[in-house]
């Protein structure tokens, strides 16, 4: 039945009224467990490098933005070392409030990411911990519209929870879906997207979900 889909479950208000609730701060960011962010951050950064997008022989890179962005966690310990201007993206705004008129941020957008419009070009679309709150669909339409707001070499890199099932897992506490890495790449290939590069998080505590991290182009830029 079509109501047992776990996509279909997902209330984009009950997620709102969850993540108001929850504290602007990096404990409340990362679900009570703050200390994985110095290893999370290590792992994103990591994969930029051998991606060719930073290093010590490269400057920055003009644009960025931090989708589902929060409290800027990424976006102040990741993104603003590697990008002169950092957008972001983000729909609750006591988060984004704090990253108002801070040195490197571009336009806020206090917006779901369904309803995100690009209106500039992208070296980088960093999204991250923020796509469980898209339906299946949702998210076909938004790798889509991410791969047209790239500029040319430019990455979209998703870094996600992994479904320990077969299946994709729903989440009733913040109506989510964990998707499983089989789901991950149909999508991506509907969308017109490829794996440049994938890998999985290490350092994560072992009760937590595996995270994997995919950096993605069009299909037609390779």
């Amino acid at each position: 039945m079509a109501d047992t889909v776990p996509d279909s479950r997902i209330n984009h208000q009950d997620a709102r009224d969850y993540w108001q609730g929850i504290d602007a701060d990096v404990n409340g960011m990362l679900g009570g467990f703050p200390y994985i962010s110095k290893v999370d951050l290590q792992g994103s950064k990591s994969l930029l490098v051998k991606l060719g997008v930073t290093g010590k022989a490269k400057g920055k890179v003009e644009r960025a933005v931090d989708c589902g962005a929060g409290i800027g966690r990424i976006t102040e310990g990741l993104l603003l070392s590697i990008a002169t201007t950092v957008d972001i993206v983000e729909p609750i705004a006591k988060f984004s409030d704090a990253l108002a008129n801070k040195s490197g941020i571009g336009q806020i957008y206090t917006v779901g990411l369904e309803s995100w419009d690009p209106s500039v070009a992208y070296d980088l679309i960093w999204n991250q911990w923020c796509l469980g709150h898209l339906t299946d669909d949702q998210l076909l339409a938004y790798f889509e519209k991410c791969g047209r707001a790239l500029k040319e070499g430019g990455f979209v890199v998703v870094k996600e929870n992994m479904s320990t099932d077969q299946e994709d897992i729903f989440d009733e506490v913040d109506s989510s879906v964990t998707r499983t890495d089989k789901k991950f790449r149909e999508i991506f290939e509907k969308a017109g997207m490829k794996i440049k590069k994938t890998e999985t998080q290490n350092g994560l505590p072992k009760e937590l979900y595996p995270v994997r991290m995919y950096a993605l182009q069009p299909q037609a830029a390779l």
